[in-house]
């Protein structure tokens, strides 16, 4: 590995560093001849980027890596990169401890005006960690999700039939959540064009939230 170390990641982009540097150190830790290549494919990042978060983590003396082929490098966690990934796993559960209540209270303030005007079928989009979100959050209000949507459907979730939303919302459904916290801005305006009303969508958090883009998805 090149000595040089790359430039420092922005500040609005820290949490999910810190989330990815995690999933870097548990997937090392879990199986030490992982590929940087592998690690690539297990995080959903690019190669390129993956490189940048193995230098850094050499540099910081949290893995060492040793050549065992030619071409073959062999990644392990240092003393200093378990006591890492204790710390980042203890601040991770916090932050999500302190997602979920923040998105729970965001979906009741929208949920009970709606719920007592009579507008309970309320849809969900998406299927990933941010839709158990939305799901707990309906439950709590005492409702049922009338639908669980993606774009591909014909799965499960949740023991319920995933659905696939062609165009515009299904009728009878009031309002669909749009579960992800990972740039919602995009799915919305995506979903406005498929011919849903952006007053018919709702989001786990404000968009005014500088931080709905640094959560689970």
């Amino acid at each position: 590995m090149p000595n040089h170390l790359p430039p420092p990641l922005k500040n609005d982009d820290m949490e999910v560093a810190d989330r990815r540097v995690l999933s870097v150190l548990e997937a090392i830790d879990g199986d030490g001849r992982i590929t940087q290549r592998g690690l690539s494919t297990k995080l959903g990042i690019a190669l390129g980027l993956t490189n940048i978060y193995l230098k850094r983590l050499v540099h910081k003396g949290h893995i060492k890596c040793i050549n065992v082929q030619a071409n073959r490098l062999r990644y392990l966690l240092t003393p200093q990169g378990i006591r890492e990934k204790t710390r980042l796993t203890y601040e991770f559960m916090d932050y999500s401890l302190s997602l979920y209540r923040k998105v729970r209270l965001h979906l009741r303030e929208v949920l009970q005006p709606l719920s007592a005007a009579g507008m309970q079928r309320i849809a969900i989009f998406g299927t990933g960690e941010a839709a158990e979100l939305a799901y707990l959050s309906l439950k709590e209000q005492g409702l049922e999700p009338a639908m669980i949507l993606d774009d591909r459907g014909g799965t499960e979730f949740l023991g319920m039939q995933v659905q696939r939303l062609a165009s515009g919302l299904p009728p009878n459904i009031d309002r669909l959540i749009v579960a992800t916290l990972d740039h919602p801005e995009l799915l919305l305006k995506r979903l406005e064009h498929q011919g849903i009303p952006r007053d018919r969508l709702v989001t786990l958090r404000p968009l005014s939230d500088d931080t709905v883009r640094k959560g689970v998805a």
